[in-house]
């Protein structure tokens, strides 16, 4: 087993967490000893100035410096805090104990690692903020300092500038370290739990494979019927997926209820037809009337039986609907009910329109429409051959595909053929 994928002893997570301490006390010791040099830098009292000014006899008090004497005191101070932080920090690193490279570490003294870097540069970040904060502001005015009071004014703004640039910059990427590192853990996990899914799917696949073998057809009937209750969960979980991912796209975290549909482009030429049969006839001659959204939208009318030729002679005659040529004309069983469908075409107003007429499965006969639309004949004989539907008024009722002694009509539901097959 390789270095990385190895689990770490309990040894050496004590260590690690031993380290991660000391690394903790050496930087709480280092802000402590920042913060302090920089407020004895700021104060420049005479006990604390260079040495040599210290020792000389006729060292002056701060008030009676001039404005050269308290730069250059200043500056002394300044330096000798910094070198106080320096010698702190190289304290501190030889204190820590020696770290493993990279490359040895496994995943976890890696991810311990990260979060460690994180939180020693969120460290870093708040005492550089609190040392900004801490360090004096100029009491004078700008107009009343000396150019070099001016330039040293424009030095410490720079340097505190540069500080927060760079803790900003150390902060956000520990922040980045830390999601990354949240990111792979997320994903172990995933990954872990789909492979004991697989194994589980697996066990239970052997051991119905067992069950099945040991019990012969009662066990085979048990497979059968959980497969197709697996094959029904996958298919409604499926479905559940492409809803969601559909609500998804419309932007909507839930799916919300769905909005109404706007009127088809071919709705005004419905209602018009609507409107002139019932001006013509009453509305009792429509039953129904729909656009049919799965036949390209046509207008669609279901007119009484009883009445359907004068509508017929309406629908080609008004000089509003000129339905003058017939498209189609066919049979359908709906097993308590027959129906004729027919689609008409007006070139007049280049538009098309769909007509239904319903008649009983024991008596069926719809009025005939060929002294109207002489393409209606055989599509009229070719419905009476399959379905048995009559068409009074027809000139040539009679079979065109079967021969006259056929028994019963071979497209309706409840058919029987009544000769052996040949």
């Amino acid at each position: 087993m390789s270095d990385e994928k190895r689990k770490p002893t309990p040894e050496e997570k004590a260590a690690a967490a031993a380290e991660a301490r000391a690394k903790a006390e050496a930087l709480r010791k280092l802000r402590e000893q920042e913060a302090q040099a920089s407020q004895e830098a700021s104060q420049v009292e005479p006990s604390q100035e260079p040495q040599e000014e210290v020792s000389a006899p006729d060292a002056k008090p701060v008030s009676e410096m001039t404005p050269e004497e308290k730069a250059a005191a200043k500056k002394a101070a300044a330096a000798e805090a910094i070198a106080k932080a320096k010698a702190a920090k190289e304290q501190a690193e030889a204190a820590s104990p020696p770290t493993k490279s990279v490359s040895e570490m496994t995943p976890e003294e890696k991810a311990a690692a990260k979060k460690a870097a994180a939180a020693e540069a969120i460290a870093k970040a708040k005492a550089a903020k609190e040392q900004a904060e801490a360090s004096p502001t100029s009491a004078k005015p700008v107009s009343e300092m000396t150019p070099e009071e001016k330039a040293a004014a424009k030095k410490a703004a720079a340097a505190e500038a540069l500080a927060k640039a760079k803790a900003a910059k150390e902060a956000k990427e520990a922040a980045e370290n830390g999601a990354d590192t949240a990111d792979s853990d997320a994903d172990a996990k995933a990954k872990a739990a789909a492979a004991a899914k697989a194994k589980a799917a697996a066990a239970a696949a052997a051991k119905a494979k067992a069950a099945r073998e040991a019990g012969g057809d009662e066990s085979g009937d048990d497979d059968a019927k959980a497969k197709a209750a697996a094959a029904a969960k996958a298919k409604a979980a499926a479905a559940a997926a492409a809803k969601a991912k559909a609500a998804q796209a419309t932007g909507d975290e839930s799916p919300a209820e769905e909005a109404p549909k706007a009127p088809s482009k071919n709705q005004p030429y419905l209602d018009k037809y609507v409107s002139r049969i019932s001006n013509a006839f009453g509305q009792e001659v429509i039953e129904a009337s729909y656009i049919n959204e799965l036949g390209k939208e046509v207008p669609t009318l279901t007119i009484q039986n009883e009445r359907w030729h004068q509508v017929a002679q309406f629908l080609k005659d008004d000089e509003q609907l000129s339905f003058e040529y017939l498209s189609d004309l066919h049979g359908v069983d709906y097993e308590d009910r027959l129906e004729v469908y027919y689609h008409f075409y007006s070139y007049k107003n280049r538009q098309s329109l769909a007509v239904k007429v319903k008649t009983s499965r024991e008596e069926s006969k719809v009025a005939s429409v060929m002294d109207l639309w002489h393409g209606a004949n055989w599509n009229e004989r070719e419905t009476f051959d399959l379905l048995g539907i009559h068409f009074p008024g027809h000139k040539d009722l009679r079979r065109i595909l079967l021969p006259d002694d056929w028994v019963g009509y071979p497209l309706r539901k409840d058919y029987v053929q009544y000769d052996e097959e040949v």
